[in-house]
C-alpha cells in the first residue's frame, strides 16, 4: 500500500512539473514574468486542480504513516528496541521535516529564480524519484506490522452498541469482553457509559464468535477513551498553528530594508527560514544537550514531560506575537516619519520568526510525543495524522479570523487594520489581538491538562 501512496505523490509531483513544461497547460500570456495572465480554460483548471489532489491524497496518506512506520522499525528490531531511542526519534523526525524545509526555501527558491518554473519544479520530482526508488529497495528490510482492521469502525461500533445499551446499569460483578487480536487493555472507571458497550451477558461465548455490533471489546472501548481524553488538549494547538503560519510577516518584510549586503537582498518569503532554523537547532541542542541535564533533574526520560513542553510553547507564542506587535508598531512610526518607507531594517523581524521557531519546536514536537504515549500501539500513525488535522484547522481559523477582523475594523468606512496599505493599517493592533487569544488558549490548556490528569486517574475494573 506504502508504494503505491509514493507513486501516487510522485505523480502528482510530475503533473504539477508538466504544467510549467506544456504550453498547453498553461495560460498564454503567463510566460513573461511581470505580463498579466489570460484566463485559464477548465481543462487547464482540471489538470491543475487534479494535480493539487493527487498531492493532498499522497501527502495526506505518507505523513501521518511515515513517523508511525519509521517508529515501527525501531520498537521491532531485536536489537534497537530502546525506548530513549524512540523518544528521540520524534525529535529527529521533525528536525528532518525542518531540515527540508530549509532545502525548499533556499535551494529549490534560488533555481526558480535563475533558471525559472520548468527547472525549479524538477529539483522536486528528482528528490521524489531518488525516494521511491530508496523505499522500494530497502522495502525487503523494513519491519511490516499487520493491523487487522481499521480503528474507526471500532469506534462506530463502541458507540453503537453503548447506545444500544444505554438503559442498563453497570454492576460492579459484571464481565467485559476482551479481544485476542488486540494487546490487552484493562477496562478503566472515566467514561463508564462506553463500558456499557463490551459487557457480556453470555459468559459460555467465546469472545471471537461475539457479533461486534452486539458486544465490543474492553480494547476498543479504551481505545475510544484514549482519543476522547486527548482531543481538548489537541485543539489547544489549532491557535499556536493560527499564529505561527500567517503571512502578515512576509508581507512587513516586503515593506523594509532586506539588504545584507549593497548586492545581496534577502527575498522577503525567505525570512521563514529563520523559524525553521530555529526549530531544527532548537531540537539538536534539546535533544543532544538538555535532555541529559534535565533528566537527571528532573528524573523524567525526556527531561521535561510532554505536556510542560507543550505549555512553554503556548506561552511563547505570546511571546512572539508580543515582540511581532511592538516591531510592527516601530515600523510603521518609521515608515510614517521619514520618506522612504525601506528605511527599517527587515533584521528586526529575526526575534519574532525566532520565538515562533521555539513555540513550534517545543509545542510541535511534544504534541507528537504526547499523542504517541497516549494511544494505543494499533493506532500509532493517527498522532501525525492529528498533528495535520489541526494544522489544517487552523488555516481555516486564520482566514476567519482575518476576514472577522477585516469587516468589523472597516466599518463605516475606517480603514481596516488589515488593510492592503500596511502604512496606513494596523496591523500591530491584529498581533496584539493574537496575543490576547494565545493568552486565553493558554489558560483553556491548563484546564485541558487537568481534565486530562482526572480522566488518566481513573482506577481499573479488574473483574473479567
Amino acid at each position: 500500500m506504502f508504494h503505491w501512496i509514493i507513486l501516487l505523490l510522485l505523480q502528482g509531483m510530475t503533473f504539477l512539473w508538466l504544467t510549467s513544461m506544456v504550453p498547453q497547460l498553461t495560460p498564454s500570456s503567463c510566460n513573461e514574468l511581470g505580463s498579466s495572465c489570460s484566463e485559464p480554460s477548465l481543462t487547464q483548471l482540471a489538470f491543475l486542480f487534479s494535480t493539487f489532489g493527487l498531492l493532498s491524497i499522497g501527502s495526506g496518506c505518507i505523513r501521518p504513516c511515515s513517523i508511525a512506520f519509521g517508529a515501527d522499525q525501531l520498537k521491532h528490531h531485536p536489537t534497537l528496541n530502546n525506548q530513549r531511542l524512540i523518544d528521540s526519534y520524534f525529535n529527529w523526525y521533525y528536525a528532518s521535516v525542518a531540515i527540508s524545509c530549509i532545502f525548499s526555501f533556499t535551494v529549490v527558491v534560488y533555481i526558480i529564480d535563475q533558471f525559472g518554473w520548468q527547472i525549479g519544479f524538477l529539483v522536486p520530482v528528482l528528490v521524489m524519484v531518488c525516494s521511491a526508488v530508496m523505499f522500494l529497495v530497502g522495502s525487503p528490510l523494513y519491519v511490516k506490522v499487520q493491523v487487522s482492521e481499521s480503528p474507526f469502525s471500532g469506534f462506530v461500533q463502541v458507540l453503537t452498541v453503548a447506545f444500544k445499551n444505554r438503559k442498563i446499569s453497570l454492576l460492579h460483578d459484571d464481565c467485559y469482553n476482551h479481544s485476542n487480536e488486540m494487546e490487552r487493555a484493562e477496562l478503566t472507571t472515566n467514561l463508564r457509559f462506553l463500558n456499557k458497550a463490551c459487557v457480556l451477558n453470555d459468559l459460555n461465548v467465546d469472545s471471537s464468535c461475539v457479533n461486534p455490533w452486539s458486544v465490543s471489546t474492553v480494547e476498543k472501548v479504551e481505545s475510544l477513551k484514549s482519543i476522547i481524553r486527548i482531543i481538548p488538549i489537541w485543539s489547544s494547538g489549532i491557535i499556536l498553528f493560527t499564529t505561527i503560519t500567517q503571512n502578515f510577516p512576509t508581507l512587513q518584510a516586503n515593506t523594509m530594508n532586506r539588504h545584507i549586503t549593497s548586492s545581496f537582498e534577502i527575498p522577503a518569503a525567505s525570512f521563514t527560514l529563520f523559524m525553521v532554523l530555529t526549530v531544527t537547532l532548537w531540537i539538536a541542542i534539546y535533544d543532544r544537550i538538555l535532555v541529559p541535564v534535565l533528566a537527571n533533574l528532573t528524573h523524567e526520560p525526556r527531561g521535561l514531560n510532554t505536556k510542560t513542553r507543550m505549555g512553554i510553547g503556548l506561552l511563547i507564542s505570546i511571546l512572539a506575537m508580543v515582540v511581532s506587535a511592538i516591531v510592527e508598531s516601530i515600523r510603521r512610526h518609521v515608515a510614517r516619519s521619514v520618506s522612504n518607507t525601506h528605511a527599517m531594517s527587515a533584521m528586526w523581524l529575526v526575534p519574532q520568526y525566532s520565538l515562533c521557531g521555539l513555540a513550534e519546536a517545543f509545542n510541535a514536537v511534544g504534541q507528537l510525543e504526547f499523542y504517541y504515549s497516549e494511544l494505543p500501539k494499533s493506532m500509532s500513525s493517527l498522532p501525525m495524522a492529528l498533528f495535520m488535522v489541526s494544522n489544517a484547522i487552523s488555516g481555516l481559523v486564520s482566514s476567519l479570523l482575518i476576514n472577522v477582523v477585516n469587516s468589523v475594523t472597516s466599518e463605516g468606512g475606517k480603514v481596516s487594520w488589515l488593510s492592503s496599505d500596511m502604512n496606513e493599517g494596523h496591523i500591530d493592533y491584529y498581533y496584539w489581538l493574537l496575543s490576547f487569544l494565545n493568552l486565553l488558549n493558554f489558560f483553556y490548556y491548563l484546564l485541558c491538562c487537568r481534565a486530562h490528569r482526572s480522566l488518566s486517574s481513573s482506577s481499573f475494573i479488574t473483574r473479567e
